[in-house]
């Protein structure tokens, strides 16, 4: 079965993006360095030209391509348009949202609307096939981890506090218990740490 790992970039007091949903410096690491950082299928540096640190390029380039599906919240999809229809990473997109795939929106795109959180990871695990499933951090992320369906926590922590914003874990107010991280790598303006949840 896939690994489910729940990621994002993070700002130290734990917030995603700012209450308006912009990351601001949380992404800066993904412009300050000399490996160009591309999507899988492109043979040009990804969208916004991203280019990190050797070391951060040697962290992230196994973990997307390893990826085969992401899942993420209506409000992620909304807010980049879904990518316009080519997942960031992997071959596949879930969207957990009780709205269905806006009328004419790239009906070639391999993106699935689902409305439960379970039955959602459920589906991205079986597109995924041996690849990775990435969650998105924050409410849908939150959710998945407190109904015990997330194996790992991926966080690239930014030297940013944001003070106030979109949480990592979402509302998530339950006890979870990790591991130790059992990677921590110092790239530069980010720390990326991984932890597998305790069982």
């Amino acid at each position: 079965m896939s690994r489910v790992v729940l990621h994002a970039v993070v700002s130290v007091d734990g917030f995603v993006a700012d209450p308006h949903d912009d990351p601001g410096p949380l992404f800066d690491w993904y412009f300050n360095g000399d490996q160009p950082l591309t999507a899988q299928d492109m043979a040009d540096p990804a969208p916004g030209g991203l280019r990190v640190s050797r070391t951060s390029y040697d962290y992230v380039r196994p973990e997307w391509d390893a990826t085969g599906c992401m899942v993420i919240g209506r409000r992620l999809f909304d807010i980049t348009d879904g990518w316009e229809g080519r997942p960031p990473t992997g071959d596949h997109v879930v969207v957990v949202s009780h709205r269905s795939r806006p009328d004419g929106w790239h009906p070639e795109a391999s993106y699935h609307f689902v409305d439960d959180v379970t039955a959602a990871l459920r589906t991205a695990q079986e597109l995924a096939g041996d690849g990775t499933v990435a969650v998105a951090a924050g409410d849908v992320g939150g959710q998945a981890l407190a109904l015990g369906l997330v194996d790992e926590v991926a966080m690239d922590v930014a030297p940013v506090v944001l003070g106030t914003g979109k949480r990592f874990f979402g509302s998530l107010e339950a006890q979870q218990l990790l591991e130790d991280p059992h990677v921590v790598i110092q790239g530069d303006r980010v720390l990326h740490l991984r932890f597998r949840v305790r069982r």
